[in-house]
């Protein structure tokens, strides 16, 4: 192994000043000194741990590396979370992992990782960082601060001043089961606080995707946001703009999708974030109180989903973010020119994804079928003909059906009309025929002419 030295170890003088801030504000005399939490004191188990993770942990550790588990595991099995994904960390170069893992690649440019896979579990193995101080350091920021390249390696203790959350900053070293603790991270957890590390303000600015982070853990964890980092967040929320659409999607999916839909939801209003993320709804949500209720109504039904251990789509989610400006804007386009409400209604959700797609970029394969899913809800008000009954297998149909439902249940749609669909579904074909008055074609069939045998020649 190189020397930490060799690898770029070196504090820039803001890092510092950002680190002696919080030091300061923390009462810790030795910031290279963690507090060491042994085996007996602590309630992390090698039992909560994966077994592809501890291959990882073991290997590197016998390679004569340096290897810890580090982050959400650590701070979830704290907490009894039973956690899912297992990240680590280590004094080993993205190279040197691969070299000991057949089933290692390296994927990333912004921040170089190791992926090491087994089956379908991913270890992420991440090199201990350090801030940049020279020019060939490979690390850069933009004109706002933000962090677009960190790939400056270093020590421990120098890693532990590039994460975000004191809560996620802690340590489980597999050499001896004990957790390092750099931060007062584990008191954090106990007062169940999220406290950023270093000064907010260039925390925030060097990566301002930290924000949604904080809503999501304060939702998931039902943690509390300290003040000092609150602050920052309104004073720099419109940092959000600066953050690739694509990255704004994964964090979107992470905080809607993880079980705390309803709260994550509240969170971002209350900071002042969700109209960063959707302008359109958000404008609807204060104009329209129905509307509100019923993006609240999907949001239960999404955490009551993930519960149950049940799928969840976010094309369903999307679509019902975009009710509300969709169907205003479809009614517009009609009165502009004629067509049917169907056509209306897919035509404004391909504007308004249009508009969206520079806050967060949406893939095809959850708008293409949103859009459909929209545009199908006139169609629960005819209940009569072939038409209507051929409807029950749209390849949309129970994606639109589920939307409709919850648009019943916020008094949007006649309850009438809900429980007719709901029942047409449990009937037999015949029933169905009767039902949706589908007359049977007449019993006269044409006979079939039969063809003269021609006699041979």
């Amino acid at each position: 192994m190189s020397d930490p030295a060799q690898r770029g170890c070196y504090y820039t003088d803001a890092f510092s000043i950002a680190k002696r801030c919080f030091l300061k504000k923390r009462g810790t005399k030795k910031p290279s000194s963690p507090k060491i939490i042994p085996r007996s004191a602590h309630t992390v188990s090698r039992n909560d741990i994966s077994n592809s993770a501890l291959k990882v942990l073991y290997r590197l550790h016998k390679s004569g590396y340096q290897a810890f588990l580090v982050g959400g595991c650590v701070r979830d099995a704290l907490l009894g979370l039973h956690p899912k994904d297992f990240d680590v960390a280590t004094d080993a170069t993205p190279e040197e992992v691969r070299a000991l893992f057949d089933n290692c690649r390296l994927i990333g440019r912004r921040f170089r990782l190791a992926h090491v896979r087994f089956g379908r579990e991913i270890i992420e193995t991440a090199t201990f960082r350090a801030a940049a101080n020279h020019a060939a350091d490979d690390a850069a920021h933009d004109d706002e601060g933000r962090i677009i390249r960190d790939n400056v390696y270093g020590s421990i203790e120098e890693d532990v001043w590039r994460r975000d959350f004191t809560c996620n900053a802690l340590y489980y070293n597999i050499a001896d089961f004990s957790i390092w603790d750099y931060t007062n991270g584990v008191n954090d957890i106990q007062q169940r606080q999220l406290v950023l590390i270093g000064d907010p303000d260039t925390r925030l600015r060097e990566d301002p995707v930290r924000m949604l982070r904080a809503v999501r853990f304060a939702a998931k964890l039902d943690f509390t946001i300290v003040k000092s980092v609150e602050k920052s967040i309104r004073k720099h929320k419109d940092l959000l703009a600066n953050v690739p659409a694509a990255r704004l999607f994964d964090e979107f999916l992470k905080m809607f999708q993880a079980g705390a839909a309803e709260k994550t939801f509240d969170l971002l209003r209350e900071h002042e974030l969700f109209v960063q993320l959707f302008p359109a709804t958000d404008q609807e949500l204060n104009d329209d109180p129905a509307f509100a209720e019923f993006v609240r109504a999907a949001l239960r039904n999404t955490d009551r989903r993930i519960a149950a251990g049940q799928s969840v789509t976010p094309m369903f989610l999307i679509g019902v973010f975009f009710w509300a400006p969709v169907k205003r804007l479809a009614e517009i386009r009609r009165s502009e020119e004629k067509m049917s409400e169907s056509q209306a209604l897919s035509l404004a959700a391909y504007e308004l994804l249009g508009q969206q797609q520079r806050r967060i970029s949406m893939p095809k394969r959850f708008t293409v079928p949103m859009r459909e899913m929209l545009a199908l809800q006139p169609r629960f008000e005819n209940q009569r003909g072939k038409r209507a009954m051929n409807f029950l297998e749209h390849r949309r149909f129970r994606a639109a059906y589920d939307f409709m439902m919850l648009l019943s249940e916020a008094g949007q749609v006649d309850k009438a009309t809900a429980d007719f669909w709901t029942q047409v579904q449990k009937q037999s074909a015949v029933e169905r025929a009767r039902t949706f008055e589908v007359e049977k074609p007449a019993g006269n069939k044409r006979r079939r002419r039969r063809r003269r045998r021609r006699a041979p020649q």
